[in-house]
């Protein structure tokens, strides 16, 4: 039993050894960069064994949902917590997760589970203009892009990985794929062109409302 112990701690500390950090710069035709895009592992030879997602949070907070893109891999539960001092009302039609939080302030008893990949779309049932996004992804690995259009990736040594690329106003229907050769260098500069339809409204980053929302 021992010995099956220590097997199995080295065999995680190889892969941790392994594991390089990848840079994927993301920007728009005119080589401006993209910031709040998802990128993510979307095919790959050896995936990885499943793991328990942590809880995240989605919150509420001046009429607005922080974040307004949220990735999140299959099976992970979603609070909603509201910290305004009005009720919100929190749904979702989309075919990847169909679901209804009637009129609550504070916390709802349970989270939700997404346990389906695809673009879940939320909505406030009182406020029309309240609205984000859950991308929901069979994969570990994935990150948002910062305000420079950059992306880390912290991936195991392997063959070969394709990445994709989604934003709430890309024009095709499909994210924008990048494929990542096993003989490529971790520290090759990777840029992913998206071609994006304007935004008809300014969405506030949580830096702007000064929070820090992260994993439970």
């Amino acid at each position: 039993m021992q010995t099956q112990r220590l097997l199995v701690i080295l065999g995680l500390l190889w892969g941790v050894a392994q594991a390089e950090t990848w840079q994927v710069k993301v920007t728009d035709n005119d080589g401006d960069p993209i910031a709040q895009a998802a990128v993510y592992v979307s095919s790959q030879t050896s995936p990885p064994k499943p793991a328990k997602p942590k809880e995240i949070i989605i919150d509420q907070i001046d009429k607005e949902f922080v974040n307004h893109l949220t990735v999140v891999r299959t099976g992970t539960p979603v609070s909603f917590p509201n910290h305004d001092k009005i009720r919100h009302h929190v749904y979702s039609f989309s075919v990847a997760k169909v679901f209804e939080l009637p009129l609550y302030q504070g916390s709802p008893a349970k989270p939700v589970v997404f346990d389906k990949a695809g673009v879940v779309n939320l909505g406030c049932n009182i406020h029309d203009w309240m609205s984000a996004y859950v991308l929901v992804v069979d994969s570990p690995f994935f990150a948002l892009t910062d305000s420079h259009g950059i992306a880390r990736l912290e991936l195991p040594d392997g063959p070969g990985y394709v990445l994709s690329a989604w934003h709430p106003q890309l024009k095709s229907l499909t994210p924008d794929t990048l494929t990542i050769a096993a003989n490529t260098p971790h520290n090759a500069g990777l840029v992913l062109t998206m071609n994006l339809k304007k935004n008809v409204r300014a969405i506030r980053l949580p830096t702007e409302l000064g929070l820090n929302i992260g994993y439970r």
